[in-house]
């Protein structure tokens, strides 16, 4: 099995603080809630979460970590600190680590399985505008 390199940073369990926690909550809340198959949660530069889960329908789907990061612009968002996935299945998406870098420069992105234990985390690098991080094999 060959495990994918990614220029994203790694930090530990250690330091995740209680917001972090909090939004691992929410996500698994969201993804109970509907009974997806995974939930997500951000939260922004002024403290304010938004949880979502998939969403899988014939003529529509979004993943639930694209879609909190879509809940948080539309409600007017500028940044994002922090973000979690909540699945039993593999971890974020590069679409998914996409969209939470286009507003969360620096953020979290934490991976938790579905009974809440960490699985991954990263931190979104700093870019600057036009700048993109790509992941690879």
């Amino acid at each position: 099995m060959t495990r994918r390199r990614s220029k994203l940073g790694r930090v530990t369990e250690a330091e995740l603080g209680l917001e972090d926690l909090k939004i691992i909550t929410l996500a698994r809340s969201a993804r109970a809630r509907v009974g997806s198959a995974e939930g997500a949660a951000v939260r922004d530069e002024t403290g304010r979460t938004y949880a979502a889960a998939a969403v899988a329908l014939p003529s529509l789907r979004v993943s639930a970590l694209t879609l909190a990061v879509a809940m948080a612009v539309s409600s007017g968002a500028a940044a994002l600190e922090a973000a979690a996935l909540v699945s039993d299945g593999p971890g974020p998406a590069p679409e998914d680590i996409g969209a939470v870098q286009d507003i969360g420069s620096g953020a979290l992105i934490i991976h938790a399985r579905s009974d809440g234990t960490v699985r991954e985390i990263l931190r979104a690098p700093r870019l600057l505008p036009g700048i993109s991080v790509r992941t690879g094999h």
